[in-house]
């Protein structure tokens, strides 16, 4: 499989997301990492920043990173990309992400996902948590690349690093 998307709100990037980046180019010879830009969503970086954020996280030329707003199903097609890497923690993570895979190959049938699990070190560990300790002054230190708890630190004092 020459490619595959690896999409996500990223915010902010976990090691997690990073285990699963890494894991995904053993299998993937190119891996697009693709944040979704929900305006549903109030979030707490910027776009620009979590590009930036994954951008200064990861260094290897077969990972292209990149945004997209509307249907995954549709940034595919547009990339030329028929894959889909997806992450799961929990069990719970398999329902909602099972639904997902297959609203996808409903819309577009040469659609695959490829399920792979989060490994065991970081099985706990979500976006939506990080920011929660972290805004409570929590130590999220070997949950986030350190340039992310760089920017989590600022984030949360006002500016100051």
């Amino acid at each position: 499989m020459p490619a595959a998307i690896y999409p996500g709100s990223f915010d902010p990037l976990t090691n997690g997301h990073l285990s699963l980046i890494q894991r995904g180019l053993k299998m993937f010879d190119r891996l697009i990492v693709a944040l979704l830009v929900n305006p549903k969503k109030q979030p707490l970086f910027t776009i620009e920043e979590r590009v930036t954020m994954i951008r200064d996280a990861v260094n290897d030329p077969r990972i292209e990173i990149d945004s997209f707003q509307g249907l995954l199903v549709d940034y595919a097609q547009k990339k030329g990309v028929n894959t889909m890497l997806r992450g799961l923690r929990a069990v719970s993570d398999f329902e909602y992400e099972f639904q997902l895979a297959n609203m996808n190959r409903k819309l577009r049938p040469d659609i695959e996902t490829v399920f792979m699990m989060t490994g065991e070190d970081y099985f706990y560990v979500s976006s939506n948590l990080v920011r929660e300790v972290a805004s409570l002054g929590g130590n999220v230190e070997g949950l986030v690349p350190p340039n992310v708890l760089k920017k989590l630190k600022a984030k949360y004092s006002g500016g100051k690093p």
